[in-house]
């Protein structure tokens, strides 16, 4: 896993870089958060690869649990990915309410995470 570092209207992004899963537990994302803010970033942009698929199957609540390390930590997530291939209303709608908040972001492009991230 490599984690680059980026500036965006004064703020410090960290994107996780990797082709394989980094985040399968609670535990996994509150390493992450602490190794990119060790690093000076409290924003963080992943890809959906690099989250295991029952994240986004909400009946796991692996979604949950993950979401919230995030939320108490008060760090910013925007996770990349094309959404359409997960099947289920429900997904749908917590991704348009997470994406409300801008905690949370579902986003299509590291592009709109930076510009989310920054708002």
């Amino acid at each position: 896993m490599k984690i680059e570092i980026t500036g965006h209207n004064g703020s410090n992004i960290a994107e996780i870089i990797s082709d394989i899963i980094e985040i399968r537990n609670s535990q996994d994302a509150v390493d992450i958060m602490a190794n990119c803010q060790y690093q000076g970033a409290a924003k963080i942009i992943i890809h959906d690869i690099n989250v295991i698929p029952a994240f986004f199957d909400l009946k796991t609540g692996v979604a949950g649990e993950i979401l919230q390390k995030f939320s108490t930590y008060n760090v910013q997530l925007a996770i990349v990915g094309d959404y359409s291939k997960y099947p289920g209303k429900s997904l749908k709608d917590f991704i348009y309410e997470s994406n409300k908040y801008k905690r949370i972001n579902f986003v299509s492009s590291v592009q709109e995470a930076k510009i989310r991230l920054t708002k």
